[in-house]
C-alpha cells in the first residue's frame, strides 16, 4: 500500500525547528546545500518570514501521521531587477520520508504557486549533481542549463552544479505584466 500524499501548505514561523531540523540533517550528511553550518530556527523563521512578505512561496509537506515531511520554497534568482521574474527553488524532504512522493509533490505545489506570485521561469541549482533532484526536476518539465564542474568542496570531494530550468505560464511568450 503506498503512502497518503503528504498535505501541502504554506509555511509558518512556527514551522522553523522542524525545517532547521531538517535542513541540518542535509548540510551534515548531503551535498545538495554548500552549506557547512546549518541555519539556526531564528534564521529559519526570518527566511520563511521574509518570503511571506515578499509574496514568494514557502511551503511544508505534512507527513500522514503528522510532523514537516519536507519544505520547498522558491526567490528570486538574483537580486537584480531584471531577474524579477525569475527564481530558484529549493526543497528539502526530512531523510525518514525520502522515496515516499514528498519531494514530488512538493515541486508540483511549488511550480503552482510560483506561477502564481509573477514568477516566469525557475531554475535548479542542484548542488552535488544529485541524481535523485536531477531526476524529479526532470520529471517535472525541467531542462538541463549547464553544469559548473568542481564549484564545491565538500564531504572531502568536489562537487558539480546542475542548472535545470522551466518555464511558468507564459514563459518568455510575453512580457511581463
Amino acid at each position: 500500500m503506498a503512502a497518503p500524499d503528504p498535505v501541502i501548505r504554506s509555511a509558518t514561523p512556527d514551522d522553523a525547528r522542524a525545517i532547521a531540523a531538517i535542513y541540518a540533517h542535509h548540510v551534515a550528511h548531503g551535498t545538495a546545500s554548500y552549506d557547512t553550518e546549518p541555519r539556526s530556527t531564528l534564521a529559519t523563521a526570518a527566511l520563511i518570514s521574509e518570503h511571506r512578505g515578499k509574496g514568494w512561496p514557502f511551503l511544508v509537506a505534512e507527513a500522514a501521521g503528522g510532523g514537516i515531511a519536507g519544505y520547498a520554497y522558491a526567490s528570486q534568482f538574483r537580486p537584480r531587477a531584471a531577474y524579477a521574474w525569475a527564481c530558484e527553488d529549493s526543497i528539502y524532504v526530512a531523510p525518514t520520508q525520502h522515496g515516499r512522493g514528498v519531494g514530488r509533490a512538493l515541486l508540483a505545489a511549488l511550480l503552482d504557486a510560483a506561477e502564481a506570485s509573477g514568477f516566469r521561469t525557475m531554475v535548479a541549482v542542484i548542488g552535488g549533481a544529485e541524481p535523485a533532484s536531477v531526476a524529479l526536476h526532470a520529471a517535472a518539465g525541467f531542462v538541463h542549463a549547464g553544469r559548473l564542474v568542481g564549484m564545491g568542496w565538500k564531504h572531502g570531494r568536489w562537487l558539480d552544479t546542475v542548472y535545470m530550468q522551466r518555464p511558468l505560464g507564459d514563459g518568455t511568450a510575453s512580457a511581463p505584466a
